[in-house]
Formats: C-alpha cells, structure tokens, sequence
C-alpha cells in the first residue's frame, strides 16, 4: 500500500548557502540536489559533486541556486571549449565529457517515464543514446537576433534570463559556413550603416540573420528578417552578399514587425538566387524553403530516421500515416516499404515542400495535405483509408489532444512517435498505454550534442 504523501512548502531563503550532493541531472541539463528532503536545481554542478550552492530562487515545490564552490569535482566534469558558453544558454552540457552526456541523457528519458507513467520502468526497452562521432559543427542553420554593441553590429543569443545581447561570432556547434555567413551579412550591415532593430524601443528595420547550408550540397540561404518591407539599401546589400559570398545561392527577405518571440513573419520576399536550397539524406534530395522546417543536425537525423525505420518494421503492405509531416522526410524516408504514405502538416509552405520532394522521387504513392491529422485521419476513414502505421514527430509541446483521441478512434496497429521532450512523450505515451498500446523499445538519439535535449523514438504496438 502506497503511503499518502505529505506536502512540504520550501523553508529556504534566498541568498542561503549550504553543502549539497548532486544526484543526477535534471531535464534541462541543471544538477540535481536534496537539502533536507527539498529538491534544489544548480545549473552547472554535475553528479556527485559535492558543491557549496546558494539559493537563487524559491518556488513552492522546489528551490535554484547557484554553484559558490566546488567542495568535490566530478571525473566526468571538462573546461568548455566555447569561450562564451557560461553566458550565452544555448549549450547547457559542455563542461561534461560527451560520454558521460549520453548516458545522462538516456537517464532524463527514464525520469520522465518513471514520472509522468504507471508502466514498470525497470523492465522497460530503454537503449543506450545513439551519438555522434564528432559532436561539433553539427547544425546547420542559425538564428541569431541582431543588435549595436556602440558602433559594431553583433548577432546573437540573449543571455538567460536576461535582455543582454551575446554576440556568437564563432559557435562551436554550427556549420562553419553558417557561421561566415552570419559574419559577412553583420559586416554589411555596419559598412552600409543599415538601421538595426531595437528590442526596447521597437524600432530599426534588421531584427534577424537566418542562415542555413545544405551539408550534402554546400548551398547556403541567408534570410534576413526585417520589421517592414521597404528595407533601404536593400539592393546594395545583395549586391554586397554577392560580391562577399558568391557561394551563398538563395538570398530571402522575411517580414516580422510584431512585437513577438516568434523569428518569422508572415510574408516572405524572394530577393536573389534560387528560392530554396538543396539538402540530402542518405540518397534523398530535399528542396528547402526559407520557413521550412528540417532537422538541424543532418548526420544524425540518418540515424535518427534508420531507427524510425526499423521501428516501423514494413513490408511493402502498410498505409503510413506522417504527421506533423514538415518537407515530408520521415514519410519519404519510409516510402520504399509503404504501400502508400499519406502526410498533412499546418504550414503550407512545407506541404508545398513535401510534395515537391516526392515528386523529384518519382514517388506517386505518397500524398500530402495542409491540415491537421485530427481532422484528415477521420475523413480518410470514412472514405475507407485506414493506416496500419502513424509516426507522429510534434513540437516540444506534444501531439494534440484531439490527435491522440484521433488516434485511439483510428486504432492503427503501430505508432512510431518521434519526441524532442521526453515529459510530454511520457504523459501521451501514458495515455496510449491506457488505452490499449504498449510500449515495445524507446531509443534515444543525441541530435543537439552539448545541449540537454535528447531526441527518442519510441514504438508502441496496438495490443489484440
């Protein structure tokens, strides 16, 4: 019999400090610790450290604090190679050996399970984390919010928690062609003293350098966000990205003029070289938008899609189902053994991608379709198309309630749910598992080495 548990608010102060033994990480790449039976998160302390910490933050049900001295250092704990990595956010995990990174985050999956789960984790399939071999320069596309720093123009992450402007000139984990790209367009910028957007004042017309290259194929994009249409100097600044950068191949202008954290905007100007870039996978060739969604590590997106591949297990007789589609690379991917692929996605620009793609693959048995899963599976099956599998792979947020019940009503044989967070996998995989599915293997993948986020495939099979 369970014991009733008994609720403790936080009895600590800010600005308290304490001997703390870190047990293990938590989701977001922080140290984990108990003082007096009080969880308390410590960005930066690694498992059994022993650490002097000092209250940050006091919430309700937790406590964060911050490192004041390292009374005991892990094995596993190394000097961050990036010389901006304490300030910048993006990575959270490059004082830690890669090794040590990949175990740690197969373990963040198994918490989440043991957390948001009834199932028995101990004897559940949870495999070692695929990584990589060399885990640097491994993205393919940035990002980067631009600013003045005096009379220089600097682009790129805001520092935790703060408005404070980071200035990425060399990222470790980008492509080095991401990285010279973003470097030419802020020099640009400054020599033809273009009006740079002001996060305060809302004011300023560049607000952000989006590049991106095609690993397989060398193209590069350069996107440049801008608060309204008319961009003064906009010619001269293609002409200087041309003469500057002749392998870039697609220059596009984005407009975002809202007061939001979202990067782009609505409407999209094509301004010089082809609309899209190329990107392969293995022998499949995909054409990028601008907007369009695409992993951003492509070495092990392969590896990432041979799992979803094993863990659909086709014959050549199966109807498949891809949602959240984005340019159609899983579903693709999958098409050789499918009988037929049907995919949808909410943005119309990448099922315009999609089909693109299955077209220049001569594949004429995959369809694709703006919409939503929820919406098009149950009119499919009313006209008599029922999948044998569904591979979802959601945002951060999960699947849709609505597709979940969708998928319940469906009743596919299989699902392959591709995650990037292993609480809301846990909470829908939960949900599934009541209703019939259950889990068959969960295999993490180390798509964003350095960071905390850890991708997984699970494979869930319908029980009779």
């Amino acid at each position: 019999m369970k014991q009733k548990r008994v609720d403790k608010s936080i009895d600590m102060k800010r600005g308290q400090q304490f001997p703390l033994t870190i047990k293990r990480l938590g989701i977001n790449g922080e140290g984990v610790g108990y003082f007096k039976k009080q969880v308390v998160f410590v960005p930066g302390a690694l498992p059994d450290e022993e650490v002097v910490a000092e209250v940050t933050k006091v919430n309700p049900r937790f406590a964060e604090a911050k490192v004041v001295k390292i009374r005991k250092r892990s094995k596993e704990r190394i000097a961050p190679p990036c010389p901006v990595y304490d300030q910048c956010g993006g990575c959270q995990l490059q004082h830690m050996n890669y090794a040590a990174t990949l175990r740690e985050k197969r373990d963040i999956v198994r918490q989440a399970f043991e957390r948001h789960t009834k199932l028995n984790v101990e004897k559940l399939a949870i495999h070692d984390t695929i990584g990589m071999e060399d885990p640097w320069d491994y993205r393919n596309k940035s990002q980067l919010q631009v600013g003045k720093r005096g009379e220089e123009v600097i682009a790129g992450l805001y520092a935790m928690n703060s408005h404070k402007l980071i200035d990425l000139t060399q990222c470790k984990v980008q492509h080095s062609a991401t990285n010279k790209a973003t470097e030419v367009v802020k020099q640009i910028l400054a020599d033809l003293n273009v009006s740079i957007y002001n996060e305060r004042k809302h004011a300023g017309d560049v607000r952000t350098i989006v590049t991106r290259v095609g690993f397989a194929t060398g193209q590069i994009q350069i996107v440049l966000v801008t608060t309204k249409e008319q961009l003064p100097r906009k010619e001269a600044i293609v002409a200087e990205i041309k003469k500057r950068m002749p392998e870039v191949t697609s220059i596009i202008q984005n407009i975002n003029g809202q007061k939001t954290s979202l990067i782009f905007g609505e409407k999209t100007v094509h301004l010089a070289g082809e609309e899209v870039i190329e990107e392969k996978l293995g022998d499949l060739s995909f054409e990028l938008s601008a907007r369009a969604f695409f992993q951003l590590n492509p070495v092990q997106t392969v590896k990432l899609y041979d799992v979803v591949k094993k863990a659909a297990a086709l014959t050549g007789k199966e109807k498949v189902v891809d949602a959240y589609c984005g340019v159609g690379t899983i579903g693709l991917w999958l098409a050789r053994e499918a009988a037929e692929v049907r995919g949808m996605d909410v943005i119309e620009a990448s099922i315009e991608d999609a089909k693109a793609n299955a077209k220049a693959h001569d594949f004429h048995h995959v369809r694709y379709e703006v919409g939503k899963a929820e919406t098009l599976m149950p009119r499919w099956q009313k006209e008599g198309w029922k999948p044998d599998v569904v591979v979802v792979d959601p945002p951060r947020t999960g699947c849709d309630d609505m597709l979940l019940q969708t998928i319940l009503e469906v009743k596919p044989k299989k699902m392959v749910y591709v995650s990037c967070n292993p609480s809301t996998l846990a909470k829908d995989v939960d949900r599934l598992c009541k209703k019939g599915y259950k889990v068959r293997s969960v295999q993490p993948v180390d798509m964003f080495p350095w960071t905390a986020q850890v991708e997984s495939v699970t494979e869930l099979v319908r029980e009779k």
